[in-house]
């Protein structure tokens, strides 16, 4: 799990992404890396996700691939059997994040309050997702639940953008935060990768501002 943190908080964005097909998968992994991200969360939302997972992995060994929307164990073992690296999930299930942690498997579960974030301590976790986060109210109401929780680094999700990610990554407790603003649906329709390319060399240049 802390190599997998490490690799998180070096990374600093992590691509948030629902693939519809696998075909499309290694291109866009070649454009995340070509624009300074070799990384990806792949939501369970899909049909092809675990897939595009495998697709990836194959293609881009060196990349931190994982799975997203994980609601289930079952989808846990069908996530880490594609090769991902590591599991995050919407909102805290107890269920999948003993069975990971059983497992030996990273995951970052989904919190909202401070009772997940409570829940998540007693399992021994130190990172967990926040989401949705700008919703939620953003990086004041993650700073205010984190003051109880020193021990505690987050990954904001949900309404972060290229306009607000700077908020959040200029604060020590928060390691990175997850985003889908560089890699948009209809790009990946459109199988603009140059597009994805050139927005996640953007994403990366406002990082390196903050950071």
């Amino acid at each position: 799990m802390n190599t997998v943190i490490q690799r998180f908080k070096e990374i600093g964005i992590i691509p948030v992404i629902a693939l519809e097909h696998k075909e499309d998968a290694s291109l866009l992994a070649e454009a995340l890396c070509k624009g300074g991200l070799p990384a990806a969360e792949i939501t369970f939302r899909t049909r092809e996700a675990a897939a595009c997972i495998k697709e990836m992995r194959a293609s881009h060994p060196d990349m931190l691939v994982g799975a997203g929307t994980i609601l289930s164990t079952a989808q846990v073992d069908e996530a880490i059997s594609a090769g991902a690296q590591f599991i995050v999930s919407p909102g805290f299930d107890e269920e999948v994040v003993k069975y990971c942690i059983q497992k030996d498997i990273p995951v970052v579960p989904g919190t909202a309050t401070a009772t997940d974030v409570q829940a998540a301590y007693k399992l021994g976790l130190s990172f967990v997702k926040v989401f949705p986060a700008e919703i939620l109210g953003g990086i004041k109401m993650i700073k205010a639940i984190a003051a109880p929780y020193n021990m505690m680094t987050f990954m904001p999700s949900g309404g972060v953008s290229e306009k607000n990610m700077d908020a959040y990554l200029k604060e020590d407790i928060i390691l990175c935060v997850g985003g889908s603003w560089m890699v948009k649906k209809e790009w990946i329709e459109q199988r603009d990768f140059a597009k994805i390319a050139e927005e996640t060399k953007k994403a990366v240049a406002l990082l390196k501002e903050v950071r």
